[in-house]
């Protein structure tokens, strides 16, 4: 495992490097600028939670959908209690209270909704697929009837620090995505309900039959999902000022492409925070390098649908052939 892990990382580095040469040799200086890379920094860290929340379902075999509609209606619920409630009169003290109230508000959300997920999956048995699929039109109805289609903004400025601040020259949203990162990490790493996910995804059998509690693992792993999902919006809309049904729609997609690229099994019982971490980072340079270029964002999703594709393509071609070398 550790070698798997290691090689990973290593093959993940060199495609990083690869990445960023050939977006400086095709973009030049532009590419090198401060400008460029801030700008990066600040747009990586709300698909980067929603990447974590996609892969620590993966790591089950499940899959989330609604990760995107979940963020969404998460980010309406803090948005309106936000504009309904602070008044440009309104104190400090009682509008922290308040900003506190809206965020929490939408963080449980988007946590309700992660567990309904796995109260779904976990005792009607149900392929998450579907679940999820089903959660998913459920939830942007919902955020289309909730907003009627138009778009809520106008959030204090301490909110938009949350997505637009710089602290010691670094972005705020960048700062919180690190941490997050880091916390996934030692969730998966170093908790028993780290342990018991990978061994659900590895062999659900044999986990249930290990004395675990198979029902409790998958609904708090959809909680987890759920939880940074709504990390995401809160980052979503203070960066945008405004929240709205159907933000981030393209990134479902790039979702799974990170979590895949960033070596977690689509069969579920492995994947690494760090592994994620680099797909990101090589997804936001190339995706950044094209758009210097000014090539079109229709074809960018083409391009991602193909490395998506290729890259699934290469780790079953490796599957077999660790599968091979081991019955010789």
């Amino acid at each position: 495992m550790e070698r798997r892990r290691y090689s990973e990382t290593a093959t993940l580095s060199l495609v990083l490097l690869g990445a960023c040469g050939l977006m400086w040799l095709l973009n030049g200086g532009q590419f090198l600028r401060v400008a460029t890379f801030q700008s990066m920094a600040f747009q990586l860290p709300e698909l980067g939670f929603l990447a974590l929340a996609m892969m620590v379902t993966m790591l089950t075999a499940g899959i989330n959908l609604s990760i995107i509609a979940s963020a969404n209606l998460s980010g309406i619920v803090t948005a309106l209690i936000l504009t309904q409630t602070i008044r440009p009169d309104t104190s400090g003290a009682v509008a922290a209270g308040l900003i506190a109230l809206a965020i929490g508000a939408g963080l449980l959300t988007s946590a309700l909704i992660g567990v309904l997920n796995g109260l779904l999956i976990a005792l009607l048995e149900v392929p998450p697929i579907l679940v999820t699929l089903g959660t998913m039109i459920l939830v942007n109805g919902l955020a289309i009837v909730v907003t009627r289609g138009y778009v809520i903004a106008g959030f204090p400025e301490s909110v938009l620090f949350i997505g637009n601040g710089l602290v010691f020259g670094v972005p705020v949203p960048l700062i919180i995505f690190l941490l997050g990162a880091a916390l996934m990490g030692l969730i998966l790493s170093a908790t028993q309900l780290g342990v018991q996910i990978v061994m659900l995804g590895s062999n659900p059998t044999a986990t249930f039959f290990a004395g675990v509690n198979t029902v409790a693992v998958q609904i708090q792993t959809y909680l987890l999902s759920g939880l940074y999902a709504g990390v995401a919006a809160m980052i979503m809309i203070a960066r945008f000022n405004s929240a709205k049904a159907d933000y981030g729609a393209s990134y479902l997609l790039l979702t799974v492409l990170a979590a895949v690229l960033g070596g977690t099994s689509a069969a579920g019982g492995f994947g690494t925070v760090s592994g994620l971490v680099l797909a990101l980072v090589i997804l936001q340079v190339i995706s950044s390098g094209l758009n210097l270029l000014g090539v079109s964002s229709f074809l960018t999703m083409a391009i991602w649908g193909g490395v998506l594709i290729l890259v699934m393509a290469v780790n079953d071609l490796r599957q077999r052939a660790y599968a091979q070398r081991r019955t010789v």
